[in-house]
């Protein structure tokens, strides 16, 4: 079930204090169901432990999961309505095995509708989408913080054009779910440059853009949403980021915050290239 302010589409917030906002670098592929022999053991394993780790963030279970990952944009928000989401195996290239991974959690039709409502309050256009499954962006980091799939999920789209002011304006317009039990979680990757993993020369513009994210990011609200917006002047960008769309998660857990300083959990490497995650409340 979900909070009674979702199931009700508003409504007095669930006595069960404010949820964290989180965004989470999920890795690669199908990792680490499948042996796909990026990274060393020792950076899969800090990562592993770090996404295990999350269940343990909120203080009391979360009602309800909104994931926004990075593999899905659409025309508008858009959010899956579905009681019973499918999977969606959105990559190619894989052993067979990854086509059989399993993550089977509920829907939330309810969770769904309070999003739209949210969204329209705030002038904004949205969409649902019914046969929508879960893609590698959610199942993969929430089967290892939810193995038990037990947490109703609902993905929410980003919108085309990727503009970061605007997902952290939908972001913002979706802060009240956080008392109302919902567990909002940014799914991407500080770096995502796929000819660059692996390669050492993308090492030092990897620090020197992670170093400046997470200066930007534990500044006051403010300051920090200025900064996000305005991501492409950072150091090496555009080599990092060739598309953004692996960063804009971040930029509508930045909003959902409010006014909550970011700490920053998780500090690691993948292929020798630095990765952050990020808590917010």
């Amino acid at each position: 079930m979900v909070a009674a302010g979702v199931a009700a589409g508003g409504g007095a917030p669930a006595p069960t204090g404010r949820m964290p906002v989180v965004f989470l670098p999920h890795g690669g592929g199908p990792w680490p169901f499948v042996d796909l022999g990026m990274g060393s053991p020792a950076e899969l394993s800090a990562l592993r432990t770090y996404l295990e780790g999350l269940r343990s963030l909120p203080k009391v279970a979360p009602k309800a999961v909104l994931m926004i990952s990075a593999h899905w944009e659409a025309p508008v928000p858009t959010v899956m309505t579905s009681a019973r989401p499918p999977m969606l195996y959105d990559y190619y290239g894989f052993p067979p095995e990854s086509y059989t991974i399993t993550w089977p959690a509920p829907g939330s039709p309810a969770l769904a509708e309070r999003v739209q409502a949210l969204l329209g309050a705030a002038g904004m256009k949205s969409a649902q989408d019914a046969s929508r499954g879960f893609d590698h962006g959610a199942f993969v980091p929430l089967k290892l913080t939810y193995p038990e799939a037990d947490v109703p999920t609902v993905q929410l789209s980003l919108r085309q054009g990727l503009d970061p002011a605007e997902h952290i304006a939908i972001g913002r317009a979706l802060s009240p779910l956080r008392d109302e039990g919902v567990f909002i979680v940014g799914s991407g990757m500080t770096f995502h440059n796929l000819r660059a993993f692996g390669d050492p020369r993308a090492r030092e513009p990897a620090e020197a853009f992670d170093a400046w994210l997470r200066d930007v990011t534990t500044q006051p609200a403010k300051a920090r949403d200025a900064a996000l917006s305005r991501w492409t002047e950072a150091p090496s960008a555009r080599l990092v980021h060739p598309r953004e769309e692996h960063l804009i998660p971040l930029m509508v857990a930045a909003g959902a915050a409010g006014d909550d300083v970011a700490t920053v959990p998780y500090n690691g490497t993948l292929m020798g290239l630095r990765l952050s995650g990020y808590h917010f409340g």
